[in-house]
């Protein structure tokens, strides 16, 4: 929960500081470049950019604590994403 609000409040930053640099017309390109690259992490951290075979060689070799790491910073990243995606398409109807 506490990503979610994290990833909403730089989401908001990120409209404004779009619409002070490059106007109205493009409040969404802050907010929809910053959850790209937090659904990229996120994306590379699951796994589910690579093969069955390599997914599970990966799942054989790590420990369970990095295991948990690994899903942990994943969620967060994704938590993150999320609101910023979410108010970049607002932003996007809203400011045609």
């Amino acid at each position: 929960m506490k990503y979610a609000v994290i990833g909403t409040i730089v989401a908001v930053l990120s409209v404004v500081v779009s619409m002070m640099l490059l106007g109205a017309e493009r409040a969404y390109f802050l907010p929809g470049i910053l959850g790209f690259i937090f659904l990229a992490v996120s994306m590379l951290l699951s796994g589910t950019l690579v093969s069955g075979d390599r997914m599970r060689a990966n799942f054989a070799t790590e420990t369970t604590a990095s295991r948990y790491t690994r899903h942990g910073v994943m969620t967060s990243a994704l938590l993150l994403a999320v609101p910023n995606l979410i108010v970049a398409i607002i932003a996007y109807t809203l400011y045609p």
